[in-house]
């Protein structure tokens, strides 16, 4: 009996110490911070307040914005944090103020250097119908503020956050690793300038799962140094597609690498999937891509390569693009073109694009089959290809 006793004090005093010295967790209210929320308020000094503590706690912490809509200036979340991981819990909607306000800053919301980051569901509203109106009446604007920048993250996790009518691009993801997003929704103006849907480069081991992006640019926009990127089960439209590039546009720049695209579907489109780069002399390169089981919907460009980008037409007429691509493959690649050309493979005449592949390609034109075009370009076939290869 003695025994036993002696054996239930020890576990007793074992669990005791451990609940003792394990930090509980730590939830913040951004209420508790002085936040309004009916939308006419700066809330950014609460919010603000509310990310201090977290950040400074010594254990996992979450941020809590209740449902409302809370007018925030430009703000950003600086780390590195004492908290191992922090979760922001977004009922509620972010309201960003008006273009005069924030239209020369590049970001609205910007995170950097924090580890463990999660962001959960919630609404960004950038707000930027009216910057987008000044712009295409070409009257004098700034440039814009992207909504939501990640820099310098590790183990960063967004999921089902939504993002509406952000003045430039809406996630930006820049010097990153081990980035997931699931569930990302993004609205904007077919019409809206310069609307990329999610921006990622200079980042290592990014997934982009079930996204729904809706926009007046590329849907997803993939820049130098990107290496391992997954993107899996997303819907694209409308919008330019999803795009590697333009890169090249320096002459020394990283190269993208390990890019798989599939499951993915685009409707209406002025591209499906792209790469772009400046014809210009660079270092930068892309390999080691797939784009496969897509399914095109009256898109005007469905898989197309162009090494001819020169949009102001200085520093690049007459010259050759740089950027060596190779080893990409369009696989299960499915639907409807909007153009006769439904393949438009563009390459540099000093740089040729090398390894390409197409494999189980239909793509019609009109109820017609469509057309197929290649100009420096090399690669091989497999399985069914239509329209015919011209590699």
């Amino acid at each position: 009996m003695a025994s036993k006793l002696t054996i239930l004090l020890f576990f007793f005093f074992f669990f005791f110490t451990i609940a003792l010295f394990t930090p509980t967790k730590a939830a913040f209210n951004v209420f508790d911070f002085g936040a309004k929320p009916g939308g006419q308020t700066d809330s950014a000094k609460a919010f603000l307040a509310a990310w201090a503590a977290a950040c400074a706690s010594p254990a996992p912490a979450t941020i809590v914005v209740p449902k409302g809509r809370y007018l925030l200036n430009k703000v950003a979340f600086n780390g590195p944090c004492k908290s191992p991981s922090i979760k922001i819990q977004l009922q509620g909607t972010l309201v960003a103020p008006s273009y005069s306000v924030i239209g020369t800053a590049d970001q609205w919301i910007h995170f950097y250097r924090i580890d463990n980051l999660s962001v959960f569901g919630g609404t960004l509203d950038g707000q930027g119908s009216k910057l987008w109106a000044c712009k295409l009446a070409g009257r004098s604007c700034p440039d814009g503020a992207a909504t939501l920048v990640f820099s310098g993250m590790n183990n960063l996790l967004i999921n089902g956050l939504t993002s509406l009518n952000s003045e430039l691009a809406h996630i930006v993801i820049n010097g990153c690793n081990g980035v997931t997003m699931q569930g990302i929704m993004v609205i904007a103006a077919e019409n809206s300038p310069n609307t990329d849907g999610l921006h990622v480069q200079m980042s290592t081991a990014v997934t982009i799962t079930k996204a729904t992006l809706k926009t007046g640019d590329d849907c997803i926009s993939i820049g130098p140094g990107m290496n391992g990127l997954w993107i899996e089960d997303v819907f694209c439209g409308p919008g330019h597609g999803i795009s590697i590039g333009s890169l090249g546009k320096d002459m020394q720049e990283p190269g993208v690498q390990n890019v798989t695209v599939t499951g993915a579907t685009f409707s209406g489109t002025q591209n499906g999937v792209r790469i772009k780069t400046w014809g210009r002399p660079s270092l930068g390169f892309v390999k080691g891509v797939r784009f496969e089981h897509i399914v095109m919907q009256n898109v005007q460009n469905p898989i197309v390569i162009t090494q001819n980008y020169c949009p102001t037409q200085k520093n690049c007429p007459g010259q050759n693009s740089g950027v060596k691509i190779s080893d990409v493959t369009y696989n299960d690649v499915q639907g409807t073109s909007a153009t006769p050309v439904a393949v438009n493979f563009d390459c540099s005449p000093s740089n040729p694009c090398r390894g390409i592949k197409l494999q189980n390609i239909k793509l019609t034109y009109d109820n017609k089959q469509a057309q197929s075009s290649c100009t420096h370009a090399a690669g091989t076939t497999a399985g069914f290809v239509v329209p015919e290869s011209c590699l």
